[in-house]
């Protein structure tokens, strides 16, 4: 049986950006399997009773520095978004919609490109309909799908069995019941992988 990580992630979220372009290496390195799971992190944060670093505001100012380490460690283009923070559920409920897609890839390395490296806002229609047709959907099927009430619920299921699962934030990594959170704790998924196998 192939080990598997529970990947948790939001666009807005710049540790999950961080997180995200490590998967493919990470997943290489311990032979794992990882499950992507786009989230609404404002959603987890009110059903968990939880809150964002940034609101700390001694601790927001280190926690970008920390950020721009961390990118520069990985080797990946970073810059803290200029109109952060932002409304990342439409993006959200698409990535939801399109999570067993073949454009699935596609369309979040496109959002996490225009949020973290090319300084867009990712709640504007045009910068939507942009990384959407770049990634081969149609804006009308896309638009049609983040509108379902479907999505809509899943969303909010979603944030549900997060936080009934002891989540709190993102990136959030599950190897089981084990429970991880931040791009900065893939060691220690990887040694909860290496424990599992």
């Amino acid at each position: 049986m192939t080990k598997q990580v529970e990947f948790y992630f939001d666009i807005v979220s710049p540790a999950s950006y961080l997180a995200w372009t490590q998967m493919p290496k990470f997943a290489a390195q311990t032979g794992a399997e990882v499950l992507y799971r786009p989230f609404f992190l404002p959603g987890l944060f009110q059903t968990a009773g939880s809150a964002s670093p940034i609101t700390v505001p001694n601790k927001g100012r280190w926690l970008f520095q920390d950020l721009i380490a961390w990118a520069k460690r990985y080797g990946v283009p970073f810059r803290m978004n200029s109109k952060f923070p932002m409304s990342s559920l439409t993006a959200m409920r698409g990535l939801i919609a399109w999570q067993d897609k073949p454009e699935f890839m596609a369309l979040g390395n496109g959002f996490y490109q225009a949020m973290w490296v090319d300084d867009r806002d990712i709640s504007d229609g045009e910068v939507i309909a942009d990384v959407v047709q770049a990634a081969g959907i149609s804006p009308q099927d896309f638009t049609a799908a983040v509108q379902d009430p479907a999505i809509k619920q899943r969303v909010f299921d979603i944030n549900e069995e997060l936080a009934a699962r002891g989540a709190f934030g993102a990136p959030t990594f599950f190897v089981g019941k084990k429970m991880f959170w931040g791009q900065d704790r893939l060691d220690f998924v990887a040694e909860a992988l290496s424990e599992a196998g």
